[in-house]
This record gives C-alpha cells, sequence and structure tokens, in this order.
C-alpha cells in the first residue's frame, strides 16, 4: 500500500519546517532603562547613584568643614593640656630652687664649721651666764668673768654652731657672719649710745 501523503511529508522533513514557521513567536521583554531593573520600567529611585543604582555614600552631598583658624582659640584638651604642662613645670623650678638654696646653705655651714675650728674660747669651768635674745626667747652662755666683761665690751661674740653658742674673738665672729649671717647672735656695739644706765659688766 502506497504510503500516505502524510506520511511522505513527515519522511521528507517537510512537516517539521512547516511546524516551526507557524509556531507564534513570543513577545520580547522591554530593555532595561539606565539605573533600573530589566523590565522596570519605572527608571531609578530618587536619591539612587544613577551609573550603579546604589545610593551615594552618606555625607556624600554634606559640605566639608571648614578647617580650625591657626590663631584661633584652643580647645579644652588643649588648655587642659596647657595648664598640666605649666603647673608641672613650675613645680620642678621650686623644687629646683629649694634644692639649690639647701646646697647652698649646707656649703655655708660647712665653710663656718671650718672657721670655727678650734677658734671656740668657751671654758670649761665657766660659772657666768651671759643672758641675750636669740630667736623670740632669752639664750645664755657661761663664761669667765673676764670673759662676761668683754662679751659686755664688744670685745668677744657669741655664734651659733650646730645647736651650740661659741664664745669667739671679734674677728672670728665677723668671717662667721659675712658666710651665714644667721649664726651670729651676740656682738655689742660699744659705741652704740647708752640706754640705761645698767653697768656693761652686770650680771643679768
Amino acid at each position: 500500500m502506497a504510503d500516505s501523503l502524510r506520511d511522505q511529508l513527515l519522511k521528507s522533513g517537510l512537516v517539521q519546517k512547516l511546524k516551526s514557521e507557524a509556531k507564534p513567536e513570543q513577545p520580547r521583554a522591554p530593555a532595561a532603562r539606565p539605573g533600573g531593573r530589566p523590565g522596570d520600567s519605572r527608571g531609578p529611585r530618587p536619591g539612587q547613584n544613577q551609573s550603579q543604582g546604589k545610593p551615594p555614600p552618606r555625607g556624600a552631598n554634606s559640605a566639608p568643614k571648614p578647617p580650625r583658624p591657626a590663631g584661633g582659640e584652643p580647645d579644652l584638651a588643649q588648655a587642659y593640656a596647657l595648664r598640666a604642662r605649666s603647673e608641672r613645670e613650675e613645680r620642678e623650678r621650686a623644687q629646683r630652687e629649694a634644692e639649690q638654696k639647701a646646697r647652698e646653705k649646707r656649703e655655708r655651714r660647712e665653710q663656718v664649721a671650718r672657721l670655727l675650728n678650734g677658734k671656740a674660747l668657751n671654758a670649761a669651768d665657766a660659772e657666768h651666764a651671759r643672758h641675750f635674745e636669740h630667736g623670740g626667747k632669752i639664750r645664755r652662755v657661761y663664761c669667765t668673768q673676764d670673759q662676761l666683761a668683754a662679751l659686755n665690751r664688744g670685745e668677744l661674740a657669741v655664734v651659733q654652731h650646730n645647736g651650740r653658742y661659741l664664745i669667739v674673738a671679734v674677728e672670728v665672729a665677723q668671717q662667721v657672719k659675712a658666710v651665714l649671717a644667721d649664726a651670729l647672735v651676740l656682738l655689742v656695739d660699744p659705741n652704740a649710745p647708752v640706754e640705761d644706765d645698767v653697768p656693761a659688766d652686770l650680771i643679768w
């Protein structure tokens, strides 16, 4: 039996070609607009970067802060730092001055000790007390009768060294005074006017 017309067409491939030509075309998706998604006809949203579709970085549109003028007032932290440094320098300066004064005083005392070495005239058997004012209080040094008269005439003097009162010659007392003025505690001026009628050699 001869093949039907349809079978002959299938064999020749003409039917498949006609089916493919007769198949309706699918509608094409609209082209995506710049900055939008495929198929999104609304376009980029406000605030989005049109080139990348992302929001602009935070602060990108804010104006840059103007630099602080060079001659402006320092901020609070700088003010505290300056104050702390000033106070520290003041303490260090005061400490250096105190150390310098202590060192100078120590050197003067050492010099006074050298001047008084072997120059004290205090007698071991002295029994006369010579009173005088020193440091706001009445003090005394024991001396002989002759030394008492010499002290009252200004021929001898009394100096203080290491907590002791030493009787010395006037020349030695003047040298000590030149080095350490506070060390001289008694030196009568024979030319001073007499304020009362108390004898100079009176024991009091």
